[in-house]
């Protein structure tokens, strides 16, 4: 946007009667010129347009098409948000559509009639203005309750409406998963939905006070309870009072306070250490781990009747590699926030990137993500991101293919492959149990370069 308060609109044409005729016929726009590809792209860097024209004759090749797709190629990969209508000469048409095919948003052939071109830059600009207005509500959502976990997976969304089905209940939470999943983020949404969002949140990370802190954080203390108790403290359960307290790694308190807590559950009173006044407290809890509860209870490490105490409700919450599509999606959302954190123009995944993000395994889910993606627009160069700026580890699998005939093709050969494993490479049994005909069953060993009589491996 200009000074003026006008839209910047890009002309890339070497015609100097053309240039003025464009600029006295859209006076509505803040109009740039350029006469070549470096001009325009020092242009592009400086007022960020939302909308260019580009003529593809331009010097040092203006009876070529050369130049015109070498500013196009550079446009577009620096700024791709950039609406670019590709304007061409009558017998061009071939030309328009490879452009339109390297991301172009449209084109628009000579002679010049500013009514029907000024059509389709308003057009342009209407588009853009959208798409950043689609881009600005995703940046809140992420900041809103449970519409701020972004997921396109089955089962992630399964997990968000359990969530706002059990915010209005009272009910004890206990929210499962691996380091990263997001489970602070889902206990907030269960208090931000609740009829307590009114009132505080509290959140206290048992495996991040040392043990004999830890008592006094969660009970509060009296006045002289010990040496440097210099006044009355409240503590956390008490601070939460008609709101919710968040226990993350719940796995990791220590017995003597488990027995505490269960007891205060089942009384719902507190006594601060050195008092004898029993606290009565209206909180709600809800609990998060990424250990195995079970299993502890089974090595005597975690109490049962705790257990069930705070399992009134289980979540288990999906690890991002078992989350379909969700990498990409949230790598997406991320940059978009962090090229507005960092003042940076719009920037993109390379095709590079994009399949590492997809192939990535995730270990610290979507917390490791969320750094890689950080990382990433820090250290770009420009506005594509590649593969090395996300600082991912070599050592990826190959992305599954989107191509549908692939992944037929895949999932066939998979077929053939266990068919015969289970037959001992006996063709006719392999049939049967395909449901295919014997020579039906060749021609598949034949496409997929399987050999007959020998069981093959996955």
């Amino acid at each position: 946007m200009s000074k003026n308060g006008k839209a910047n609109l890009l002309v890339v044409e070497d015609d100097p009667g053309l240039q003025k005729q464009m600029r006295w016929g859209f006076d509505n726009y803040e109009v740039l010129i350029a006469g070549d590809c470096d001009s325009a792209i020092a242009q592009m860097r400086r007022f960020e347009p939302a909308v260019m024209t580009l003529d593809l004759g331009l010097p040092p090749d203006p009876d070529g098409v050369s130049q015109g797709f070498e500013t196009l190629r550079k446009a577009l990969e620096l700024f791709p948000d950039t609406k670019v209508i590709v304007i061409t000469g009558n017998q061009d048409r071939a030309h328009a559509v490879n452009a339109i095919g390297m991301g172009a948003y449209d084109f628009y052939q000579k002679p010049f009639d500013p009514d029907m071109l000024g059509l389709i830059i308003d057009r342009a600009f209407r588009l853009h203005q959208l798409q950043q207005e689609n881009r600005k509500l995703q940046l809140r959502a992420m900041a809103s309750p449970s519409h701020g976990i972004l997921t396109g997976d089955p089962a992630m969304q399964r997990v968000v409406r359990t969530v706002e089905k059990l915010a209005p209940s009272d009910a004890t939470v206990l929210l499962l998963g691996e380091s990263g999943t997001g489970k602070e983020l889902l206990a907030r949404a269960l208090h931000d939905l609740s009829v307590r969002s009114a009132n505080r949140f509290v959140a206290i990370n048992c495996a991040a006070i040392p043990e004999n802190l830890l008592e006094s954080e969660l009970f509060g203390y009296e006045k002289g309870a010990f040496t440097g108790a210099v006044k009355q403290t409240r503590g956390k359960i008490e601070y939460a009072n008609a709101g919710t307290l968040f226990l993350d790694e719940v796995g990791d308190l220590p017995p003597a306070l488990q027995a505490k807590l269960l007891r205060f559950l089942q009384e719902r009173v507190v006594e601060r250490i050195g008092g004898r006044e029993e606290i009565p407290v209206d909180v709600r809890i809800v609990c998060a781990t990424h250990q195995n509860l079970k299993d502890m209870m089974d090595q005597a490490r975690f109490r049962e009747d705790l257990y069930y105490r705070l399992s009134e409700i289980v979540i288990d919450i999906p690890a991002l590699r078992n989350r379909d599509g969700d990498s990409l999606l949230l790598a997406r959302a991320f940059l978009a926030k962090f090229t507005e954190q960092q003042s940076k123009p719009t920037m993109h995944f390379s095709e590079e990137a994009a399949e590492a993000i997809e192939a990535h395994a995730w270990p610290g889910n979507v917390r490791q993500l969320e750094n890689a993606v950080k990382r990433a627009v820090i250290m770009a160069e420009g506005s594509r991101i590649a593969r090395d700026d996300l600082g991912l580890s070599s050592d990826v699998v190959k992305p599954e293919p989107v191509n549908l005939r692939q992944v037929r093709d895949e999932a066939e050969r998979k077929a053939v492959v266990r068919a015969l494993g289970r037959t001992d490479g006996n063709l006719v049994k392999a049939a049967e149990l395909l449901g295919v005909s014997r020579p039906t069953l060749y021609d598949l060993l034949n496409r997929y370069g399987l050999k007959a009589g020998v069981r093959p491996v996955l």
